[in-house]
């Protein structure tokens, strides 16, 4: 996995080192809101999550995870990832007392920038209509809306209209990802100011 430095950033691996950084990142509630699993509330907790969610293990050859730490401090406040087949699935997190300084869009920024020198053919990103400023991050890093489906997200046993953005990396015209539009009965078009 590739080390990669921003102006304020930098991201790489999370490590066994990093969980009491983990505890705070995946136990923090406002963050962990929009996300299908329950804040941890425990450093045991954080060892598991990591052991299952983070480690090379975990992650194989399917996924790839950086730990978003500032350049200062070293230590993690937030996340991002992709899946390597697939949807290509992009996801971020930051603690929500890390929130609204542009990290998340600089640190992403620079993942679609490492994403398009490796190949990887399009990504697409998807967030609960009601947390937008996830969505403002997918539109600022030039990702276009493609649809919305409703889901039954687990284990919180919760309805949840997401809306699927995407972004070819590739310079090909490609229709956008139908997996879940065809998965999902309950799907259609918003009008999105």
């Amino acid at each position: 996995m590739q080390i990669i430095q921003t102006e304020r950033l930098l991201l790489r691996p999370f490590t066994p080192d990093d969980l009491p950084a983990i505890l705070r990142i995946y136990g923090d509630v406002q963050t962990n809101t929009y996300l299908p699993w329950f804040p941890i509330q425990t450093m045991e907790e954080a060892r598991e999550f990591y052991e299952k969610r983070l480690s090379p293990k975990a992650l194989g050859s399917h996924a790839i995870q950086w730990a978003i730490c500032p350049i200062e401090i070293g230590e993690p406040f937030g996340y991002v990832g992709v899946e390597r087949t697939g949807a290509h699935d992009f996801g971020y997190g930051l603690r929500s007392d890390c929130q609204g300084n542009g990290y998340m869009t600089e640190a992403a920024s620079a993942i679609v920038h490492t994403l398009r020198k490796a190949g990887i053919p399009f990504i697409t990103a998807t967030h609960d209509r009601n947390n937008p400023r996830s969505g403002a991050v997918m539109r600022r890093i030039g990702m276009k809306y493609g649809y919305s489906y409703r889901e039954r997200w687990m284990p919180k046993d919760i309805s949840v209209v997401f809306r699927l953005y995407q972004l070819n990396l590739d310079g090909q015209e490609r229709p956008f990802y139908s997996g879940y539009w065809n998965r999902y009965a309950d799907h259609f078009i918003e009008a999105l100011e």
